[in-house]
């Protein structure tokens, strides 16, 4: 029995990611879909939930289909348990998602090491933690050394890499997921 049951869509999501990807305002999906910006604006929001011939609609107005924009679309849970089960432990490096779908964040754990001259750098901010073990990670010209319960956190875009000094180690690493549009601070004036 698992623990991830089907639960309905959330199309919003999916509408927002898409018609931002092809850069239109809710005004324009409004004039090409022939519905009012204030519905949109609460699709995209999971106020409202669309008919079929309003998604279909909405996808004609983003030059998709409505089986796109729904198989794009996030579950509505808003809970699901992923086990180590399956997963030995063992000499051989590996990784698992520790999250499953298209969601906001992403989270790996690394178990042992890896090609410890591979460089890393990702669009959005992340966070390292160091669950048994220890690394080394090399970032902005700098090496730290990290043990077990340490944390590092890089902003995006720091380019940087990372090995395993201690054999059997566990590294976690939670991101912004890629399709995230980060938005920095803006200072106060």
């Amino acid at each position: 029995m698992g623990d991830h049951k089907e639960q309905p869509l959330r199309v919003g999501a999916a509408v927002r990611r898409r018609r931002r990807a092809l850069e239109l305002t809710l005004a324009v999906v409004a004039e090409r879909s022939g519905l009012s910006v204030p519905f949109l604006s609460q699709i995209e929001n999971e106020r409202a939930r669309p008919s079929r011939s309003s998604l279909e609609r909405v996808a004609d107005a983003l030059r998709t289909t409505a089986v796109e924009l729904l198989a794009a679309a996030d579950p509505a849970c808003s809970v699901d348990v992923v086990r180590t089960e399956g997963c030995e432990t063992g000499a051989e490096p590996r990784v698992r998602s520790l999250v499953r779908g298209h969601h906001q964040m992403h989270a790996s754990e690394y178990t042992g090491d890896h090609d410890a001259g591979r460089e890393f750098q990702y669009r959005n901010d992340q966070l390292m933690y160091v669950a048994d073990g220890a690394v080394e990670i090399e970032a902005e010209g700098r090496a730290y050394r990290l043990g077990r319960g340490d944390t590092l956190y890089l902003t995006g875009g720091v380019r940087h890499r990372w090995r395993a000094t201690v054999p059997d180690t566990r590294l976690v690493v939670v991101a912004v997921a890629e399709h995230i549009e980060a938005v920095r601070d803006r200072p106060r004036q």
